[in-house]
């Protein structure tokens, strides 16, 4: 059985009470234990053990973070939670501290991760459009969504893991479309996942010739 962890990283604010990111993980969780994964959560607003959160991490195959886009990036709650939780899991459990040795000081650098065989996949809401995005004229000239993210990218990079493609909600605050951003939730996660499925299946089969 493959086994997923789901954050959700959304930050609750009085005009943003956090319902939709609630709710896309919620349907994440469903696609995923409708075709067999055995499911772990984590949510900012509950309590949660630093020991604990890395375990899940190395326990998972997949990793699926649900989170808002706050101010360019991610919500200072989430912010905490790596600044505890990956600072703990950086020396064995996760990587191997930051890859360099005392043989090469300067070489290596981020390639100690530990977690090589664990994916992952962000799942963002934005209050901006997604002509905002892609388009060298609009705002983010030219940069897309996982330009935006790059450095969650690398985070994850840092500790070996492998990205799976990115969905994302966009204008949700003034121009929503959430019933048709629910059915491309669900092609996504048929996309990805049938393909996962088909890349784990093929590594097993490899290892058994």
């Amino acid at each position: 059985m493959n086994k997923a962890l789901i954050i959700n990283g959304h930050q609750e604010y009085p005009f943003a009470k956090g319902a939709l990111n609630q709710s896309i993980a919620e349907r994440i969780t469903s696609y995923l234990h409708g075709i067999g994964y055995e499911i772990k959560t984590t949510t900012m607003k509950d309590d949660w053990d630093t020991e604990t959160e890395v375990d899940k991490h190395t326990w998972a195959d997949v990793v699926i973070l649900q989170s808002p886009a706050n101010w360019m990036g991610l919500p200072w709650s989430f912010k905490r939670y790596m600044d505890e939780v990956y600072t703990v899991g950086m020396f064995g459990k996760m990587s191997e501290n930051d890859g360099r040795t005392a043989e090469a000081p300067k070489k290596h650098y981020g390639r100690g991760g530990v977690l090589n065989n664990t994916f992952y996949m962000l799942s963002l809401t934005f209050n901006a459009p997604a002509e905002s995005f892609n388009d060298p004229n609009d705002f983010f000239e030219g940069k897309s969504v996982d330009d935006l993210f790059f450095p969650q990218h690398m985070n994850f990079k840092f500790f070996g893991m492998k990205p799976l493609p990115t969905f994302a909600c966009f204008d949700v605050m003034k121009n929503g479309d959430i019933a048709n951003d629910f059915k491309r939730l669900e092609q996504h996660l048929q996309a990805v996942f049938t393909a996962f499925g088909a890349s784990q299946t093929q590594t097993t089969s490899d290892l058994d010739r």
